[in-house]
């Protein structure tokens, strides 16, 4: 379980606690996907943007893109230290924390068109890019998540 150092007839354990889950997730690799994830993400649009087609972007697009990436990754990270909390509970974390994503982006969707005058289909087309891709991504870790418990 942890590593053991004598002391004088007494012995004394280190617990490491993110030991279980290592085995299960790996969060280390996580972590590096998603940020393999979020550079391919704003490649597509660097690219494009690049090329001249930037009329297909809002004029805010990178604050957009940082906003749901962010939130994104706030959702991983609490997803992972759920399953450390309550291992049996990975799949209600991973609810929760999508519910809670979808909320705060509709807030944020709001508040954004409250107070920028966009292009209504780009806007659409940026957000529809951002959300459901990183979405896809949440759901890949949740995937690959369980078929590493089923495995078990």
């Amino acid at each position: 379980m942890g590593n053991g150092i004598a002391i004088a007839n007494w012995r004394v354990y280190i617990f490491i606690p993110c030991y279980q889950i290592s085995k299960k997730l790996k969060p280390f690799s996580v972590i590096i996907s998603f940020i393999v994830f979020a550079l391919l993400l704003a490649a597509g649009p660097l690219v494009l943007m690049q090329t001249g087609h930037g009329a297909l972007f809002v004029p805010q697009f990178w604050q957009l893109y940082g906003f749901v990436t962010t939130l994104t990754f706030i959702a991983i990270a609490s997803i992972l230290i759920g399953q450390v909390i309550k291992p049996d509970y990975f799949a209600q974390f991973f609810l929760i924390a999508t519910v809670v994503k979808m909320l705060v982006c509709l807030v944020f969707l709001l508040i954004f068109v409250l107070k920028f005058k966009v292009n209504k289909a780009a806007f659409v087309g940026d957000f529809i890019y951002l959300y459901f891709l990183n979405t896809a991504f949440e759901v890949y870790v949740l995937l690959r998540n369980l078929r590493n418990q089923n495995l078990k």
